[in-house]
């Protein structure tokens, strides 16, 4: 067991996390400073996690509560960072990519360096509320920011891009950025090994195109059916968009092309 390091949040990514870890996960609520303060005290970590959040069963459940996602998004992480700097310890904290705009036609894959421009969607904009903080202390204090998008795994789980695929047997035909779960618990360990501080976007190389993970799942299940749909029939405001990995590799670290891991993930999904 790892007591070094202290997850907060016992979602989909801070259950995850843990057991990759194999470290120690607070169950305490935090609703104020001193629930914070008391857990450090407690258990006495080195890094503490952040992969507190709030999505819903899709971004629009965030406006039906405001004062959930406004907490868990934006003030929970701040009273995070505060408790960590004043205990003089690391943060680490999980957000998102889903905060840019992104134009397919001249856009670059998206660096760490550009701020945040997608303020259309509630959620979008709880996440920037907390990383403005963050990005500040970060500057002075040991803090790490990690955004991942479109998180697709090996094992089922209802907020795995590939249970939802199935779920919905309809694929949008914009290409995305997308989190291979198992490489980014293995980027995790590395930028803490480095002791990396600042903004890191974790995410495979290369975009993908849904269709293609489909098609993939298909060879497997060969009765499978699917429709690939336009994204602008759906009628929804939805961040779309490609994130660079570049800074990430940079360090060290392998990033694999997301077109790799698809017969891996597919295959070990199904074991299940």
């Amino acid at each position: 067991m790892n007591d070094k390091i202290l997850i907060f949040g016992k979602g989909y990514i801070g259950s995850r996390l843990q057991e990759a870890l194999d470290c120690r996960s607070s169950q305490k609520r935090i609703r104020v400073y001193r629930d914070a303060e008391e857990e450090l005290l407690k258990f006495k970590p080195k890094v503490i996690i952040n992969c507190i959040g709030h999505i819903g069963r899709n971004v629009d459940d965030c406006e039906k509560d405001i004062d959930k996602t406004l907490f868990a998004n934006s003030f929970a992480p701040m009273i995070l960072a505060e408790a960590a700097l004043r205990n003089r310890i690391k943060l680490v904290h999980i957000s998102s990519g889903c905060i840019y705009h992104y134009d397919y036609a001249k856009d670059p894959p998206i660096s760490e360096e550009k701020p945040p421009d997608f303020y259309e969607l509630f959620y979008s904009r709880s996440k920037v509320y907390s990383e403005k903080v963050l990005e500040w202390l970060s500057l002075r204090y040991p803090i790490l920011v990690i955004r991942i998008r479109v998180p697709l795994d090996n094992r089922p789980h209802p907020r795995n891009l590939l249970n939802k695929l199935i779920t919905y047997r309809k694929v949008i035909d914009l290409p995305n950025s997308v989190t291979y779960i198992p490489d980014f618990l293995e980027a995790i360990r590395h930028l803490l090994d480095q002791d990396a501080r600042g903004f890191y976007n974790i995410v495979n190389q290369g975009p993908l195109e849904y269709r293609e993970l489909m098609e993939v799942y298909r060879k497997y299940k060969p009765e499978f059916n699917y429709e690939v749909i336009k994204f602008a029939s759906l009628g929804q405001v939805r961040t779309n968009l490609v994130l660079s990995a570049e800074k990430l590799q940079k360090t060290g670290f392998k990033v694999r092309p997301i077109r790799e891991v698809l017969e891996e993930c597919v295959r070990e999904y199904l074991k299940y």
